[in-house]
């Protein structure tokens, strides 16, 4: 499958794991997850990006809890349409964007977000498109959060640096690149600060300096 596939089948999505079904189960642990790390790491007026923002359960969570400079990317079409109907406030008070990552964040300054953050979405990111990785870390000024499912071997880091992503694939359907994000990120210049093993994913918060 390349990458313009899944970026279709993430556009097109209705059913499980649309943006109506997030909407339906609201935010979870991983929306208190992300919070956490926010409240650990900047005040309520740091600006905020998650990338594959969805309907916004996580940022709709982070608006109930003061923070209020938000911003989402997110391909799928009903995405926004939903926001309106489920978080109005949150639809009204944020910026969206309508698109792939890829296609967005090249447009962004340097340093132009405090926060930059995914939930279970670079974990979707083909192989092809990995160069968009060294984007994400220079819009991001401050703190880069990551829940992702990093495959069987969450616990380690010691991945060889040439190899490609493992894949499994949910319901025989889309695929799941399962990276090192430590090894990634860290490759990259980032400093990692947190990081919290689960059953399902693992949570890192990354710094972009020491300070």
């Amino acid at each position: 499958m390349n990458s313009n596939e899944v970026r279709r089948q993430w556009a097109e999505r209705t059913g499980e794991y649309s943006p109506e079904y997030y909407a339906y189960y609201g935010p979870d642990e991983r929306s208190e997850s992300i919070l956490e790390r926010l409240d650990r790491f900047v005040d309520r007026d740091a600006s905020v990006l998650e990338l594959g923002c969805s309907s916004g359960r996580h940022l709709a969570h982070l608006y109930e809890h003061g923070f209020d400079n938000l911003a989402g990317i997110d391909v799928n079409d009903d995405a926004f349409d939903v926001m309106e109907e489920t978080y109005p406030d949150l639809a009204a008070a944020g910026t969206f964007y309508h698109d792939t990552i890829e296609d967005v964040v090249g447009d962004f300054d340097d340093d132009q977000f405090d926060v930059v953050y995914s939930v279970e979405t670079l974990q979707h990111l083909h192989p092809d498109a990995e160069w968009v990785l060294e984007d994400i870390c220079r819009i991001t000024d401050d703190l880069l959060i990551t829940v992702e499912n990093e495959g069987e071997d969450d616990e380690q880091t010691d991945h060889p640096e040439s190899a490609d992503p493992d894949v499994s694939y949910v319901n025989d359907d889309f695929p799941l690149y399962h990276r090192d994000w430590n090894r990634v990120f860290t490759e990259l210049g980032l400093l990692e600060v947190d990081v919290e093993v689960g059953k399902r994913d693992t949570v890192r918060a990354f710094r972009t300096s020491q300070e």
